[in-house]
């Protein structure tokens, strides 16, 4: 028999975040699984001893140390986190309101923090763990109608690569999973809001990307329990890798992103290296 691992997964109540417990449990793991509101409600319909349900709005620093607190209480040990919270903003930079962009930071970055400051002294005195930030293709790369969005998970890409390395000589690992597109209900306003401003300028670039979402909604490529089962695997991983993009479509725009990066290094080579002393 493994080694039984303790889970703690935020925004679990749906989406991949449920997916992703119910995969957990039926691997035999422990899950303290955080929603916003109503534990009674995944706890009766997941219906397993190995789970046990904490509120928890991961902006609320304190309220990310109470609710790893309960969970040490609870199980003993932390020994992978899987920070899932966050929502997506639908809008041309410049239609982006400050209120709106703000509220997703709080939430995709901040709050991704708040969990990860909370668990990590725990951690560190284990000399173990796994860290997994969902991240998301738009981590990876910037495209029309979600660059305010890819501006939060472009953040969680930096920090937890700068994590990677801190926590290394530790005994903790770090990885960022990029999802593509999977079919969840993060399209139809669930998890996705739309920018109350509109620049009649941006019709064919974000607007179109505003018509994508509304019809590939429920019809996206990516299978979520099939990348439950991926989750299981890296957590699992005695060198778990620090990106795993997921998704077809997201290994397809990160290897068109690459190409064009290498295309504009060729292009500019002579000037990207010019600009060092003479010296050197």
């Amino acid at each position: 028999m493994r080694n039984q691992k303790v889970w703690f997964i935020t925004a679990a109540a749906r989406g991949l975040g449920f997916e992703i417990t119910k995969a957990v449990l039926a691997s035999g793991d422990k899950v303290i699984a955080t929603v916003r509101n109503n534990p009674k409600e995944l706890e009766t319909v997941l219906n397993n001893d190995n789970l046990h349900v904490i509120n928890l709005d991961v902006t609320d620093g304190d309220g990310a140390k109470t609710a790893v607190a309960q969970a040490i209480e609870q199980f003993g040990r932390i020994d992978v986190l899987l920070n899932n919270a966050g929502f997506g903003l639908l809008s041309g930079v410049e239609e982006g309101s400050d209120a709106e962009i703000r509220k997703m930071f709080n939430t995709n970055v901040f709050g991704t923090l708040n969990v990860i400051r909370a668990i990590l002294p725990y951690q560190r005195n284990q000399r173990s763990g796994h860290i997994i930030n969902i991240s998301s293709v738009g981590g990876l790369k910037g495209s029309a109608g979600w660059g305010l969005y890819s501006a939060t998970k472009f953040a969680v890409e930096g920090f937890s690569e700068a994590l990677y390395n801190e926590l290394l000589p530790l005994g903790i690992h770090v990885s960022l999973v990029e999802p593509g597109y999977f079919r969840t209900n993060f399209l139809d306003g669930s998890s996705l809001n739309v920018s109350k401003n509109i620049i009649e300028d941006y019709t064919e670039t974000v607007g179109k990307m505003r018509k994508f979402a509304a019809a590939v909604s429920y019809n996206q490529p990516g299978d979520p329990k099939k990348l439950a089962a991926a989750i299981i695997k890296l957590a699992a991983s005695a060198e778990p890798p620090l990106h795993l993009p997921l998704g077809s479509d997201s290994l397809k725009a990160y290897q068109a992103k690459t190409a064009a990066f290498q295309k504009d290094i060729d292009a500019w080579k002579d000037v990207i290296t010019g600009t060092d002393f003479d010296d050197n």
